[in-house]
């Protein structure tokens, strides 16, 4: 016997998920702390080499001499050995390691040589009142403008009986959490069952024991989803009373990441029909990225339409955001917000070093066992903080923000908003940042202490202030991935005609840079500003397979503007709702 399913159809699997970031640790790939291997061949060949070196200057060998520097050569120009030959003493050759280039934090250097010439620069940017790159950051002109495909209303039809409960547990952040109230409404929609309002988990790293009404307009939530899917605030106690009014022995059912609708209609429907109620924890990532566009155009609806900040973070919010405007009056009202990664667990996650020394590595060793306990002091599991920086997994310093920006053109007349957590050692990192642009505004500036007491100790609901005001800004600059810069990019592109408005940066390209203290202020503005062009480019992107809606609306959850204006809008290229 089969439940009545409203949206029908299967899809194909997808591949397996990539790893959560907080357990990619273990992977020797794309991890920050990566298993160690033996170095004995490299350092074999070291001593080796010192030996002949050595024994070549003391006996003056000159038939050996020419064919020993030949292939030492070609063993550093293939990367076999890394030495630099510092100087001869006593007859011997001293030698020491190489770092490979951009693996050492040397921004400090190349900030003390940059600076005079930002000085110069942004005297005569005022003297002369021209206007710097926040006046003219996208090429909008070039792009096609999308819009929200929302003129259409569902019929005020009934819903068909529903199959039973669903309860899902969100995980994780504002935004993870984001992401699995989505995912449930169209799998409720799929299932036809009755959404009970998610829970919400108390994760040891966020630390937020808020519930979705202190984050979320509830109300507002089950209202705007009535006439599609079932929501309910809690679960009846007829259906409770059948478990011994006890939540916990709802059978949960272990699905597994970006399972298939298919896998929801034949493992899970049958469940669901015979007990009347499951439950599905955790559920974060539960539900393929490419899905029929029926359950594409639930997700959509539920993250731009049905889900709105509670009243009292959408009051301050909104105060902040007008606040932010009016000190940006200068320039239009136009401003920057930065997504600043650098909080004390992230520094620590990233496996990566900065120039705190001992005091430094002390501490992030402490952080990590906090977060993380035992994770990165398993066997054999080393940190390789050099590797990380050449990789671009470390997250930017409000330094190297500020560098790139002012690279890119903003000079020191530009309203800056940075959304973060904690920064670590903040009176250290942030003051060179506040001197590049002394317009700086964060949270605590904008509100008074007592507009933000009600949200002190809620890290998802001050995530919510920073995500609303960087909705706003005219730029936004994402510095180390995750689910906030993600989910604004594709809200930030739902509003603003498809195109994302983001500067993120090549953080490769960076570590480089930032690695050349002897780098010349013009060399390093064409390279921030063939940066900026680029993310120019990729601020409009149509969703590819395997990519998400939350980041890449279109064509899902937008259509052309032409498109848009036709009643005859095809379903295929233009989601109605």
């Amino acid at each position: 016997m089969h439940g009545y399913s409203r949206l029908g159809g299967g899809a194909r699997s997808s591949s397996s998920p990539p790893p959560s970031p907080r357990f990619r640790h273990g992977q020797s790939k794309g991890s920050s702390c990566s298993r160690g291997s033996s170095k004995e061949d490299t350092n074999s060949m070291e001593k080796l080499a010192f030996l002949l070196m050595s024994a070549v200057f003391r006996r003056r060998g000159l038939l050996l001499f020419a064919p020993l520097l030949y292939i030492s050569g070609m063993l550093l120009y293939m990367g076999s050995l890394s030495f630099d030959v510092v100087s001869i003493k006593d007859g011997v050759v001293v030698v020491h390691k190489r770092a490979p280039p951009g693996s050492v934090y040397r921004s400090p250097q190349v900030f003390e040589k940059l600076w005079p010439f930002m000085v110069d620069e942004g005297a005569q940017a005022n003297a002369n009142a021209t206007g710097n790159a926040l006046m003219k950051s996208w090429n909008l002109k070039e792009h096609k403008g999308w819009k929200p495909c929302t003129n259409k209303s569902v019929p005020q039809t009934e819903l068909p009986k529903s199959n039973g409960f669903l309860i899902i547990e969100a995980n994780g952040g504002l935004n993870q959490q984001r992401l699995s109230i989505c995912d449930a409404v169209a799998v409720a929609g799929l299932l036809n069952a009755t959404l009970v309002i998610p829970i919400f988990h108390l994760n040891s790293v966020w630390r937020d024991k808020s519930n979705f009404g202190d984050i979320f307009d509830e109300d507002f939530f089950i209202e705007t989803l009535g006439n599609r899917v079932h929501v309910v605030r809690e679960l009846p106690s007829d259906i409770l009373q059948r478990f011994n009014n006890n939540i916990s022995n709802i059978v949960n059912l272990r699905v597994k990441a970006w399972s298939s609708p298919a896998h929801y209609l034949q493992k899970v429907l049958p469940q669901l029909l015979e007990m009347g109620a499951i439950r599905i924890a955790p559920f974060s990532n539960r539900l393929a990225q490419d899905v029929p566009s029926k359950i594409q155009e639930l997700r959509c609806f539920a993250n731009f339409g049905a889900l709105r900040f509670s009243e009292s973070i959408r009051t301050l919010a909104e105060s902040m955001v007008n606040r932010m405007v009016e000190h940006s009056s200068h320039s239009g009202g136009k401003y920057v917000s930065v997504h600043l990664r650098f909080e004390e667990d992230m520094v620590a996650f990233s496996c990566c070093e900065y120039d705190g020394g001992e005091e430094e590595k002390h501490e992030m060793d402490i952080a990590r066992e906090r977060s993380w306990r035992g994770k990165f002091r398993r066997r054999h599991r080393v940190i390789k903080p050099g590797v990380n920086r050449v990789d671009g997994r470390c997250p930017l310093t409000p330094l190297e923000v500020g560098m790139m920006l002012r690279g890119m053109g903003y000079d020191n007349t530009t309203s800056v908003y940075v959304a973060a957590g904690k920064i670590y050692k903040a009176q250290k990192y942030m003051a060179p940042l506040r001197q590049m642009f002394p317009r700086l505004q964060t949270k605590n500036t904008l509100a008074t202490p007592e507009e933000l007491a009600q949200f002190m100790g809620y890290s998802s609901r001050l995530a919510a202030l920073d995500y609303t005001v960087c909705l706003h800004s005219e730029v936004f600059v994402t510095t180390q991935g995750g689910n906030f810069p993600h989910f604004l990019m594709g809200h930030r592109r739902y509003i603003y005609g498809g195109h994302a408005k983001t500067i993120k940066p090549d953080k490769r390209k960076l570590a480089l840079l930032f690695d050349n203290p002897n780098i010349r202020w013009e060399v390093f503005k064409q390279q921030m500003k063939d940066m900026l062009h680029h993310s120019d480019q990729k601020g409009i992107e149509l969703k590819k397979p395997g990519a998400s809606l939350y980041t890449f609306p279109m064509p899902d959850c937008m259509c052309k503007q032409e498109e848009a204006r036709s009643r005859n809008c095809s379903s295929r290229k233009c989601m109605m709702f």
